[in-house]
């Protein structure tokens, strides 16, 4: 069972997804906006983040980067809104999932099941993993698989979780044709409830923090993608 962090600036919402939570055995913990609950994470080790992004005092993107410069705690995303800019510039900070209001009950938690369930089994593959280290363009992109670090022409390149996973993931099956199924099912996993077109926001976000290199990520057009090692 997780111990869940909840913020948002609605009551109401922060009722329901207790309600629901604790029915499924789960402890709860409430805050009200972006600032408390950078406080309540600097005294509380929390399982998961459910964040609102619309809140007074601090809005929940700001208070996802500064809960980032220290934890890597999964964080859920909600919003009312459900534009690609908002989506990207949290994938970007680092958050695991996106939901847009107004949300299922039941369809959060069965989210935050699938995230804890992702997030443990890639803890428990690292601490599996040999050290492993792919180089290309004469060591220009470096990826060390073990570390989870990227380097682009020798500096380091920061990139949220899932960015990784599904860099590590095309670079170790690299000039294969991945289908979008294939890939959603390997990076996000078989009990994945997202938007599909998820892929194609890190897809993007992929090729924004390879820069030059982007050109390895060549898109097959109604079938997916392939990393084309030259």
């Amino acid at each position: 069972m997780y111990n869940i962090l909840v913020v948002d600036d609605e009551a109401r919402i922060r009722t329901i997804i207790r309600k629901y939570a604790e029915f499924e055995g789960h402890t709860v913990d409430e805050a009200t906006d972006g600032m408390d609950a950078i406080n309540k994470c600097r005294r509380t080790k929390y399982d998961i983040i459910i964040m609102d992004i619309m809140m007074p005092e601090l809005d929940g993107f700001s208070a996802c980067r500064e809960i980032r410069k220290t934890s890597d705690t999964p964080i859920i995303m909600l919003s009312a809104r459900g534009e690609e800019y908002d989506k990207i510039n949290g994938f970007e900070l680092g958050i695991d999932d996106y939901v847009v209001k107004p949300f299922s009950p039941k369809e959060l938690m069965l989210r935050i099941n699938a995230v804890m369930r992702r997030t443990r089994g890639e803890q428990n593959r690292q601490g599996e993993r040999k050290n492993e280290v792919i180089e290309l363009d004469g060591g220009g992109l470096k990826a060390d698989l073990t570390a989870r670090l990227v380097y682009v022409d020798g500096k380091r390149v920061d990139m949220s979780p899932k960015e990784y996973d599904l860099f590590f993931y095309m670079l170790k099956n690299r000039n294969i044709a991945l289908s979008r199924e294939k890939l959603i099912n390997e990076v996000w996993g078989y009990d994945f409830y997202g938007d599909a077109r998820t892929l194609d926001t890190h897809i993007k976000l992929l090729r924004k923090s390879l820069g030059r290199y982007a050109k390895y990520i060549v898109t097959l057009r109604g079938v997916g993608y392939r990393f084309e090692e030259n």
